[in-house]
């Protein structure tokens, strides 16, 4: 696991804070979020395509049906490469979910996409995993963010996200991806922090500004 530790998200916030005294504001009502870490590796990126456009709890039964269907470890891309499309569909997987997955099975087993080594530069990194079928760039953003820890990814075309930094910064409208990232720029390279910030204050009880 790779993600931002609770020690580094307090860290960069703080400093946030001292960049932009709306984030010191909004921490001093909802506190600090929680870290958010996921495994790194193939299965984190099966997770984010079985749970496009679907509840969380809906993935989840979907992850768990899925583990059952390829015999165990569904972070395996050989078990999902071995199991039959009637097994997968059962399982919950639409038929493009399906074709995602194997194509990233396929990616990963062939060595085309190395997750142990991607690009250190975050952009590069972002066009690796884009290239994927199935793979977007808010995938391969929130990816880097939760599985590898990168402290600057920045995911601008969340609505969460733009809701939030509109809120924070006392905008009448919710700013667009392409005004989110312009306002983000002073926030380097903190973004990453910010973003996980943002979440946690849409989803807290007490945001209102």
């Amino acid at each position: 696991m790779m993600g931002l530790t609770a020690e580094q998200l307090r860290t960069a916030l703080d400093a946030l804070g001292e960049i932009e005294p709306a984030f010191a504001e909004a921490l001093g009502r909802v506190g600090y979020p929680e870290p958010r870490i996921r495994d790194r590796g193939y299965a984190a990126l099966l997770r984010t395509i079985v749970g496009q456009q679907v509840s969380f709890h809906a993935a989840n039964a979907v992850w768990t049906r899925l583990e059952t269907a390829v015999g165990g470890d569904a972070g395996d891309p050989e078990r999902l490469l071995g199991t039959s499309e009637e097994a997968l569909r059962g399982a919950g997987l639409s038929r493009q979910k399906l074709g995602y997955a194997r194509s990233l099975a396929e990616e990963v087993t062939s060595g085309r996409l190395d997750l142990a080594n991607l690009p250190k530069e975050d952009e590069e990194a972002i066009a690796q995993l884009v290239s994927v079928k199935g793979i977007g760039r808010w995938s391969a953003e929130i990816y880097l963010l939760f599985a590898e820890g990168r402290p600057d990814i920045w995911p601008a075309g969340d609505l969460a996200v733009q809701i939030e930094v509109g809120r924070l910064l006392g905008h009448a409208e919710r700013p667009g991806e392409k005004q989110v990232r312009a306002l983000a720029e002073p926030w380097r390279p903190h973004r990453g922090a910010a973003a996980i910030f943002t979440w946690h204050h849409y989803k807290s009880d007490m945001n209102v500004i």
